[in-house]
């Protein structure tokens, strides 16, 4: 059985690393044929299957909330004396550094203003204070809870199976429940584990690649480096280095070091930004926001445009979610790693709250502090954005003081960022093609390390930004599937389980 397993996981290294390679290598040598492929796959997928990714997303949501607030909740992620082993403040930052990665800061801004100037609304005038308000509610929607459920269920899934059923770590060890020992020893798992871990190159290297496109746009704005293929190529160069360096630390120093670093430098600038900058108007801003975001969040959750025709939500929206369940099993896989001990409630509130909260303030902050300038002090940062979208930050920290000083602590945040991002990346996908071990071989994570800074690369030189967006949604869509069937294993295994024990905190 041993050996028979061994050649099951082994053979899930080499299936997705041969494939993310192959596609490595047509994008180098067939970029014109990599791109145009891309393209139609990314269109065919928003028309088609829009729909589903949105009822999917809400229905994770109120899966979530459910879980919380049930009999389930007292449910431990191991054994009924487990406790945490990582203090509040590290676990945050690891789920943030992780789960958000360089995304937030590359949108924080630009997409309030995205929004401002072209609005949501096909009849509503962009530039205008209504068009301002639509903006703030739509970024707060796009950063809430929708993203974060995608990566509490596959948290709470692998986590419970991990640790509270001792199993391994592996995406298709949480659908045992209903999948049957016959269909268990044919290629299912396997084909289940492939499709995880190509999901998870292809969402990573989407959130590397928009990183180094900031860090590119931001040497601009200090430095005066020119943006430029070959610049982008030397920070991946470097990045990469980087964080296969952090990986040789293991889990408990590179990574839980970096993650207390981004927290409290991120924390550091967004006060900066929220003294320096219009501090009424963004807690107004803020408050409004939160108003909008509960009144429409199940309007927002199921709009299509299938009578005047559009594709604003296919390019945001349904592209979020997308992102989002292609991160989901790095995501979940490293939630539920450094989350042994936390019940399922203490996880939920935890995972689907806590980072959203400071995603829709940091959102508030930014945003907002751009939003006030273009409105009330006759600034251009939203054509700015629209002609470069990698510049919002570092045009907006141009109309506060100290622009240099933040500007350089801003570019060492999204390195450090990134440099997280990819190490955990680099560990979860070395566990998930090395029969779920909690201590992956080294070479296997260097592996795809090179691999992952590969594809960034490719997508980058291929077709930017949107060759990116379009490996995340269509690596996502059979993702989604499998997510829904593990909502219904986790909640067949949970009802399975004895009432949990009351316990003194």
């Amino acid at each position: 059985m041993n050996e028979q397993q061994d050649k099951s996981l082994n053979s899930v290294f080499w299936v997705s690393a041969s494939v993310i390679l192959l596609l490595v290598l047509t994008g180098v040598f067939l970029p014109d044929i990599f791109s145009g492929a891309a393209q139609k796959a990314f269109d065919f997928t928003t028309y088609a299957f829009g729909w589903f990714y949105l009822l999917s997303v809400l229905l994770f949501v109120f899966f979530c909330l459910f879980l919380a607030i049930s009999k389930y909740g007292r449910i431990r992620l191991g054994g009924d004396d487990e406790r945490p082993e990582y203090s509040f403040f590290t676990w945050i930052g690891m789920l943030f550094s992780a789960g958000f990665g360089i995304g937030l800061v590359f949108w924080g801004i630009a997409e309030p203003m995205s929004h401002y100037f072209s609005p949501p609304i096909a009849d509503m005038e962009g530039l205008t204070p209504e068009a301002a308000r639509t903006a703030m509610g739509y970024s707060f929607f796009h950063w809430g809870v929708s993203q974060w459920s995608v990566f509490t269920i596959v948290g709470l899934a692998v986590g419970y199976f991990q640790f509270r059923k001792k199993q391994d770590g592996l995406v298709s060890t949480t659908l045992k429940p209903i999948i049957s020992t016959k269909k268990e020893r044919t290629g299912l798992r396997k084909f289940i584990d492939i499709l995880a871990v190509i999901a998870t190159v292809l969402g990573v290297a989407t959130s590397l690649g928009l990183g180094i496109l900031q860090i590119n746009g931001g040497l601009n704005a200090a430095f005066g480096i020119t943006n430029s293929a070959w610049v982008q190529i030397i920070i991946i160069v470097v990045l990469t280095a980087l964080f296969l360096l952090s990986s040789t630390t293991g889990l408990d120093k590179g990574i839980k070091y970096l993650s207390n670093l981004n927290l409290s430098l991120a924390l550091i600038i967004m006060l900066f930004v929220f003294i320096a900058g219009p501090t009424v108007f963004i807690l107004n801003t803020f408050t409004q926001g939160i108003g909008d975001y509960i009144t429409n969040f199940i309007n927002w959750s199921l709009r299509l445009t299938p009578y005047k025709g559009g594709t604003w939500v296919r390019d945001w929206t349904i592209f979020y979610w997308a992102w989002a369940i292609a991160w989901s099993p790095f995501v979940g896989a490293f939630i539920a790693r450094v989350s042994r001990g936390r019940t399922i409630r203490e996880f939920v509130v935890g995972v689907l709250i806590i980072p959203p909260l400071i995603a829709l303030l940091w959102t508030a902050v930014f945003g907002g502090t751009a939003l006030h300038f273009d409105l009330f002090q006759g600034t251009s940062i939203a054509e700015a954005v629209n002609a470069d979208v990698t510049s919002a930050l570092f045009t907006t920290y141009g109309e506060l003081p100290f622009t240099f000083i933040v500007s350089l602590l801003s570019i060492l945040l999204i390195f450090t960022f990134l440099i997280t991002s990819a190490d955990s990346a680099t560990y979860i996908l070395g566990s998930m093609t090395s029969k779920g071990s909690l201590m992956p071989p080294l070479g296997v994570r260097i592996v795809w390390g090179i691999l992952i800074g590969a594809i960034a690369a490719v997508l980058l030189l291929s077709s930017g930004l949107e060759g990116l967006q379009t490996a995340s949604l269509v690596a996502a869509l059979p993702f989604t599937v499998i997510l829904v069937f593990m909502c219904i294993s986790l909640l067949k295994s949970l009802s399975k389980e004895p009432p949990a024990p009351r316990t003194k905190k």
